[in-house]
Formats: structure tokens, C-alpha cells, sequence
């Protein structure tokens, strides 16, 4: 048993921390949305609870595993990506809010893009750590979109939001990498004259979402009214909120989707400003921890699987709340370790494990 434990000793403690307490907050909050005058053990919470204590033994388990043993794995991983990813397309897929990005598999679903982000990050590093030298040109940075982009793609036929996380990663990872910024310059501005090209590809449904947030005021259009109503929560729970389990909107059931892409509507509810203010502050001392591992890391490859996660959590975190908002998209990004749902957490939990087992493995030597 100690033998199993034992990497743990040399981990980031103050990360597992920090994790640990968005899981109390985030089943305490789910636990909020389904209380009746008393507490219930309602699926939610269950698979929420189970969730963690599944993630948390990956997490364990991965760090058991060098990361550097993916070294020359890229074209395995890419290969078991894109076939996860199909995987919706078959009889096992589920359509769920106008996408089909689930699968089935009785006793419960699965959304394949949350694992494959991790293949995605391990895919990028081990591609971007050889060919690093070949940013400094434009053929360069087509090959390293050529890797990233079919991945992007397949995600982004049923998936927007998703597939924005996918390009923040990509984004994120070449730079740090090493691109040269004028290329960098020359392409951002080409992927935003390409933006109308893409717009007419969307599925109706991403259109009437990107339509819905130009449009605020419009409250017909899809998401709009959902978001006003998050808004009139948040503005109930002024600088205290109005106490656990006693949210008012949530408990009338117009928060929507409350348990999973508006949960931090309920935390600002129910636990006000400051409440609110503790959940972000925690995301941020987790990114903290995260951006001392890749200063320390002493080889390319380990600091660019960190980069790639660090993006993630930053994007999905900020993406989410500023949703809740409405000074984002509605694009269906969960919060984190905070929003229900058993793939966003134990995708989360393995990510967390990589990050711990670069920061264990690659340091540099101090005397």
C-alpha cells in the first residue's frame, strides 16, 4: 500500500489542496440544487463524489508513469484520439443541447473530447519539442497546424466550445514554443479574416449562439433569457449571498443547466461576491502552482505538457464564469472540478496527475 502511495510524497501538495477544495465546494453546490428541505443523495452528487474518488486514483496511478515515456508516442496517441473522437458517430452516440458529442454506454456517458484534450497536449509537446526549431519559419507553423487542426476540426463539428479550448491550448503551447511573432502576427490576423468562411460552416445552433451574445438584448434567442436569469442570480447574491441552499433562483429552477455550466451562478448566489471571489482566487493559485512547475521544468517537452493544461484550465475557468455573465459566448464549457459531471472531473483529475509528474521528474538540480 505504501508503495502506491508513496509518489505522493514528492508531489505539489498545495495543488491537491487547492483541488481538493473546489471538490468540497463542488459537491456541496450540487448538493445545494437538488436540497429539499433536507439533504438528498441524488444521482448527481453520487456520481459527482464517485467521480473524485475515481479521478483521485488515476491521478495516483499516473504517477507511476514517467511522462517522458510518451516521447515517440505522438502518432499511437494521435491515432487513439482521433478514433475516441469517432466514436460518436456510432450507434453509441448521444446527441445532447443540438451536438452529438457523447457516447453511450448504458450505465453512464462519456464525452470523448475531455480525454482526447489530454492526448492533444501530450500529441502537441512531443511534436513541438522536435520541431521547435522550425517555428521561426511559415512552413513550420503550417506543420504544426496541420497536427493540431484535424483534432480541432473533428471536435469543432459538434463541439464550438471545445474546440476553442482546443485552439487556446494550440495557441498557447506555439508560442511558448517559440514562434516567431511576426508569424504569429501574420496568422492571427488571417484566422480572423477567415472567421465569416468559417461562420458559414456551423451547425444553426452555434450560429444562434454566436447571434444570441451579439444580441443580448434579445432575450428569443437561444441562451439569452438563460443568461439574463444567471444574471439576476448573481446580482441576488450581492456581497454575502443569501446563504447555502438558500438561493432563490435556483431553487425555482431558473438558473439553467445549474448543475453543470451555470453552477458558479449558484456559488455567487448563495455565497455572494466573496464566495464567488474564492473560487477564482482558487483557480488562480492553482495556475500559480502550475506556472512554478514550468519554471522550474529543465527540458522543453515537460514544460509544454504544463503549458498545454495551464491553458486549458485558464480558458474553461474564464470562459465559463464570464459566461455566467454574459461577457462570453454560451458555448457549453463546464467550470473545472466545480461543475457536475463525472468525464470533466476525472479528465481533470488525470491532467492534474501529468502536471504533478512533470513537476516531480523534470526539475532542475539545486546545490
Amino acid at each position: 500500500m505504501n508503495k502506491i502511495f508513496s509518489p505522493l510524497k514528492e508531489v505539489d501538495k498545495f495543488i491537491l489542496i487547492i483541488v481538493a477544495m473546489l471538490g468540497i465546494i463542488s459537491i456541496l453546490m450540487l448538493e445545494s440544487t437538488v436540497y429539499d428541505e433536507g439533504f438528498v443523495l441524488a444521482r448527481p452528487v453520487l456520481i459527482q463524489a464517485v467521480s473524485y474518488v475515481i479521478g483521485f486514483g488515476v491521478l495516483i496511478l499516473v504517477q507511476h508513469i514517467d511522462y517522458r515515456f510518451f516521447i515517440g508516442l505522438e502518432k499511437f496517441l494521435y491515432i487513439a484520439g482521433v478514433l475516441l473522437l469517432l466514436t460518436v458517430y456510432t450507434p453509441l452516440g448521444d446527441s445532447r443541447y443540438g451536438s452529438r458529442n457523447w457516447i453511450d454506454l448504458g450505465f453512464t456517458t462519456l464525452q470523448p473530447s475531455e480525454f482526447v484534450k489530454i492526448l492533444f497536449v501530450l500529441i502537441m509537446a512531443g511534436w513541438l519539442s522536435e520541431h521547435r526549431d522550425e517555428l521561426d519559419k511559415f512552413s513550420g507553423v503550417l506543420k504544426a497546424a496541420l497536427v493540431g487542426g484535424p483534432i480541432i476540426l473533428i471536435v469543432l463539428k459538434e463541439d464550438l466550445g471545445s474546440a476553442l479550448v482546443y485552439a487556446v491550448m494550440w495557441i498557447f503551447m506555439v508560442f511558448f514554443a517559440g514562434i516567431d511573432y511576426s508569424i504569429f502576427i501574420k496568422c492571427a490576423l488571417g484566422t480572423i479574416a477567415a472567421i465569416p468562411l468559417v461562420y458559414r460552416f456551423l451547425d444553426d445552433y452555434q450560429k444562434e449562439r454566436i447571434e444570441a451574445f451579439l444580441h443580448p438584448e434579445n432575450l428569443s434567442l437561444s441562451g439569452n433569457y438563460q443568461v439574463w436569469q444567471s444574471k439576476v442570480a448573481i446580482g441576488n447574491g450581492g456581497l454575502t449571498g443569501e446563504g447555502l441552499f438558500q438561493g432563490t433562483q435556483k431553487s425555482l429552477d431558473f438558473i439553467p443547466v445549474q448543475q453543470s455550466d451555470f453552477i458558479f451562478s449558484v456559488v455567487v448566489e448563495e455565497l455572494g461576491f466573496f464566495g464567488g471571489a474564492v473560487v477564482i482566487a482558487l483557480y488562480g493559485m492553482l495556475l500559480s502552482r502550475f506556472c512554478v512547475i514550468i519554471r522550474d521544468c529543465v527540458d522543453l517537452y515537460g514544460a509544454l505538457i504544463v503549458i498545454g493544461f495551464t491553458a486549458m484550465f485558464l480558458f474553461q475557468s474564464f470562459e465559463n464564469i464570464a459566461m455566467t455573465m454574459g461577457m462570453m459566448p454560451v458555448t457549453g464549457i463546464t467550470l473545472p472540478f466545480l461543475s457536475g459531471g463525472g468525464t470533466s472531473v476525472i479528465a481533470s483529475m488525470i491532467s492534474v496527475g501529468v502536471v504533478l509528474n512533470v513537476g516531480v521528474n523534470n526539475k532542475a538540480i539545486k546545490f
